[in-house]
């Protein structure tokens, strides 16, 4: 596969991250989905795992900012990436994710924006319900948990459900499947984690 150019380190993300987000939800939530992103590319594209980390860690770098405006989102994003020195195949694989929202953004077209879309949502699903529990903990946590909060549409009522929905669909996974390796990608890098910041919304 070919490799993908990010145009920063990692660290030069995180620092980017948190010149634009002060709240930990915020900040946790970006993590998440970076070490999700993570341990999906070290099955389908191991070469390029920095750079699906990386677009994980900025994937709503402007929500914090311009959570007013959804529409917009990762629109204001692209530009602050590309002053920072981010490429245009990052700023791509970033607005991808919410094409759903704007249709003038590009759909997902590669493995890696496929697996953002579908799963971006439902790590905020999960580290909801994981908050609820008893353990805190991602690793006793189950499919048939998560499909118990994922049809009760008042619990974490601000996750689309659609959107989860159509990301499965694009990756040609049943739903199960989807759910069973997110919670696989979240166990992955949680083994120790007892607490997930709750959800807004």
């Amino acid at each position: 596969m070919a490799t993908l150019e990010a145009g920063m380190t990692r660290d030069e993300a995180f620092a980017l991250l948190q010149e634009h987000n002060k709240d930990p939800f915020h900040i946790e939530h970006a993590e998440t989905v970076e070490q999700t992103m993570r341990y999906f590319a070290r099955e389908y594209d191991p070469d390029n795992e920095e750079f699906w980390g990386i677009v994980g860690l900025l994937h709503d770098l402007d929500w914090e900012e311009h959570d007013d405006e959804p529409e917009l989102h990762t629109v204001y994003a692209a530009k602050d990436i590309e002053a920072a020195g981010g490429t245009s195949e990052l700023i791509r694989a970033i607005q991808s994710h919410t094409s759903d929202f704007n249709t003038e953004l590009p759909k997902p077209e590669l493995q890696m924006e496929k697996i953002l879309f579908a799963t971006e949502e439902l790590t905020g699903l999960i580290g909801a319900a994981i908050v609820m529990r008893p353990s805190k903990s991602v690793m006793d946590f189950e499919v048939k948990s998560l499909k118990k909060k994922f049809k009760d549409k008042r619990f974490a009522a601000g996750v689309s459900r659609d959107v989860i929905r159509s990301g499965a669909e694009m990756l040609g996974w049943e739903l199960d499947e989807l759910f069973a390796r997110t919670i696989e990608a979240m166990q992955s890098f949680a083994p120790d984690k007892d607490t997930f910041v709750p959800i807004e919304g």
